[in-house]
């Protein structure tokens, strides 16, 4: 690989998580001499990065002026989770016709352990991880390289909300049951009622996120 193309990426998606966990500011301006002297590189590298994240939506590049952080509004989170609800349900759709023994076993296990870490004070970090395994498991069931990584960074955009949420213990309880409800119908072969579930399981997202005040979910 080319060693520009090569820093541009690592740039690009550190960049891009520093802007998703809310590093940087909506309107931040990103300057390229202070990030290439944070990542030692050269100015080209960087300009490849933050055209890359405009492509994306996350940064404004205006001309003469700069670069600025444009983030993920209120509007992309809803925006984001509708089209999540029906990929999701798709997902385990074709995970129902692909899937294995050993992944159904791998998030039979994974959704014990989240019992487990449910239950305890301070193990958010935990819920989340394994959340994040418990989806990721289910895009590499459905068998779609597209579809995988659609949804995959979907998932990513969204991880402060889901920082939010899951940090709740009822959300938490309660998400985590639907993964089994998910699991169950994947095990039974019922693809109809594993899609049906996933898309609901989205759904229910949606409905909870203004409790928790869409100040803190963007801040």
């Amino acid at each position: 690989m080319d060693d520009k193309y090569s820093l541009s990426t690592k740039v690009f998606h550190t960049l891009r998580e520093d802007i998703l966990s809310g590093k940087y500011r909506p309107n931040e301006e990103l300057k390229e001499k202070n990030i290439g002297d944070e990542f030692g590189v050269s100015r080209t590298p960087v300009r490849e990065a933050l055209r890359q994240l405009e492509l994306e939506g996350l940064v404004s590049i205006i001309p003469n002026k700069g670069a600025y952080v444009v983030g993920i509004s209120k509007s992309d989170i809803q925006d984001i989770y509708e089209i999540r609800a029906r990929l999701e349900g798709l997902c385990a759709k074709w995970a129902c016709e692909h899937i294995t023994q050993e992944q159904l076993d791998a998030l039979d296990e994974n959704v014990y352990l989240s019992e487990f870490h449910a239950g305890k004070e301070g193990h958010v970090q935990q819920i989340l991880e394994l959340d994040n395994k418990f989806h990721e498991m289910l895009y590499e069931a459905s068998k779609s390289a597209v579809l995988e990584h659609t949804l995959s960074d979907f998932h990513h955009y969204v991880q402060r909300v889901r920082k939010i949420t899951l940090a709740d213990p009822k959300r938490a309880v309660a998400s985590n049951a639907e993964h089994r409800q998910i699991v169950e119908a994947l095990r039974l072969g019922d693809c109809v009622k594993a899609e049906e579930l996933a898309t609901l399981h989205m759904m229910n997202t949606i409905k909870n996120m203004d409790q928790y005040g869409w100040d803190n979910l963007l801040k």
